[in-house]
């Protein structure tokens, strides 16, 4: 049993009125622990000053174990595959206990290559994902654009991952908050400065960047920019699709809403700021248009940027601190935190509960970083 951890629910019920769990963190990871840590009869509360307002806010929500199996991530893109695997009943749980829809839609994934050096990077790619087993299919220019014909003819090549789906991260988290403080989860909106500020038998530090101060693990931020457009006339986008390209070597995705709303993005830098520079807009705008022309006739409602989460190895760090009994870690997502809420959530549930970490953990531990480091 996990030191400090209720050995059952009903030893639970019994004992003083002590927090079982302290998660500290309001974003999509933090919320959906507290919601299954609830559901198994436990005494959760979530510390945040801003609950949401973290690198969920600013994701655009792919769920896409296929196109996102990068070389030599292996065991990451065997945790991608699961996770996803988990999603659709996750969401219809969420969705009930919620009532909120999460924009959760299953087109697939198309990506692309602008030129013929683009289709020879990502082929590389495609290449190794195969090789994994992964469902993903290569397509002529012709196949794309049936598909999709708001696609440039200027396409040169791509595959489909009809696995890749997506839903709307900012409805994520308000179906997470709705069902975890139904489920009888306390918000206690205050920044935690030091572990020993959570006052629960266990600690779950699920804080993305700011977790590296807390747990002297190597999180650092990464920034990323992301446009949002909206369709003209108030209608759907002209393609269902999420769309990942490579535009003259720039890589882009685009992800289509029922709303209207047209998510463009990522950069990607080694910066702790959020400031949304000119330079970073003119590169998605630009990327974006050479592969949907049509998106010069959408409106540019909102430009913002984030934090990921990044680690060494840009895999998560998940189960017991080292050195520190009762504290549980949950972040370093990078940029998997929305697929990889439903198995994150789980695999700590689990760990709190029964006290024995799945196998499923083992690459994923805090100690694969060292043991020395400084605690707050």
């Amino acid at each position: 049993m996990l030191s400090g951890a209720p050995s059952s629910t009903e030893s639970v019920k019994r004992g003083p009125r002590l927090n079982d769990v302290g998660v500290v963190g309001g974003g999509p990871v933090g919320w959906a622990i507290a919601w299954r840590c609830a559901q198994r009869g436990l005494r959760v509360v979530v510390h945040d000053d801003r609950p949401g307002s973290g690198a969920s806010r600013v994701a655009a929500g792919m769920l896409s174990p296929v196109a996102e199996a990068y070389f030599g991530e292996h065991e990451l893109t065997g945790l991608l595959v699961e996770s996803a695997r988990r999603w659709p009943g996750f969401a219809a749980d969420l969705t009930e206990a919620s009532g909120v829809d999460l924009g959760h839609r299953t087109d697939g994934t198309l990506v692309v290559g602008l030129t013929a050096d683009d289709v020879a990077v990502a082929g590389r790619l495609w290449a190794y994902q195969q090789g994994l087993g992964l469902p993903i299919t290569r397509l002529r220019p012709s196949a794309l654009r049936d598909l999709e014909p708001a696609l440039t003819t200027r396409v040169r090549g791509g595959a489909v991952a009809p696995g890749d789906h997506q839903v709307d991260p900012r409805r994520l988290v308000a179906a997470l908050r709705t069902a975890a403080e139904r489920a009888g989860v306390t918000l206690r909106p205050a920044h935690v400065g030091a572990l020993s500020e959570v006052d629960a038998r266990v600690t779950v530090v699920a804080a993305g960047c700011g977790a590296a101060p807390l747990t002297g693990l190597p999180v650092r931020p990464v920034k990323g920019q992301v446009l949002r457009l909206r369709a003209p006339g108030g209608g759907p986008p002209g393609f269902r699709h999420v769309i990942r390209g490579y535009a003259d070597g720039e890589p882009v995705y685009l992800v289509p809403r029922d709303s209207g709303e047209v998510v463009v993005g990522a950069t990607v830098e080694e910066r702790a700021d959020t400031e949304v520079t000119a330079g970073g807009v003119l590169t998605l705008l630009r990327a974006a248009v050479e592969l949907v022309p049509e998106l010069t006739e959408y409106e540019l409602v909102e430009t913002v940027a984030g934090q990921r989460p990044g680690t060494p190895d840009n895999a998560p760090i998940l189960g017991a601190l080292p050195g520190r009994p009762g504290v549980l870690v949950a972040t370093g997502h990078h940029r998997h935190g929305i697929v990889l809420t439903p198995v994150t959530a789980d695999l700590v549930t689990d760990l709190i509960v029964t006290g024995e970490p799945d196998p499923a953990l083992a690459p994923f531990s805090p100690d694969r970083f060292g043991k020395e480091r400084t605690w707050n």
